[in-house]
């Protein structure tokens, strides 16, 4: 995870947190979050070595990812958790707005059905 993003990654943490996900990190993101006192279990990066991250998503252990990467080795390893995500249909956010977003939604279903309705009818049109 980029440093710019570790503190949102604090209120996205609780909130998934409570919404009852165990949250799992690299050992410098788990760090952070742990310092704000979340439990976050800690994975090893690709390039740590295994078992890593990737082997996680592959054994069915990972439901959400949330990945966004600087730097040339994040972003090789980041192909390999793109590419995981997709082929084991696991929800993949490279933003934390998305992610952000994605855990209020759950939130939201959670709490009761949504209604859906059509843009026009918010409008007198």
């Amino acid at each position: 995870m980029r440093e710019r993003d570790k503190h949102a990654a604090v209120a996205l943490a609780k909130n998934l947190t409570a919404l009852g996900f165990k949250v799992i990190a690299t050992r410098g993101t788990q760090k952070h979050l742990a310092s704000h006192g979340i439990t976050v279990d800690v994975v090893n990066k690709v390039a740590e070595g295994r078992p890593h991250c990737v082997d996680l998503m592959i054994s069915g252990q990972v439901q959400m990812v949330v990945n966004t990467s600087e730097g040339s080795q994040s972003l090789k390893d980041s192909f390999d958790i793109r590419r995981t995500a997709l082929t084991k249909n696991i929800c993949h956010f490279t933003t934390m707005a998305a992610a952000t977003a994605a855990a209020g939604a759950i939130g939201a279903l959670r709490d009761g059905a949504l209604d859906v309705a059509p843009l026009q009818s918010y409008f007198n049109v």
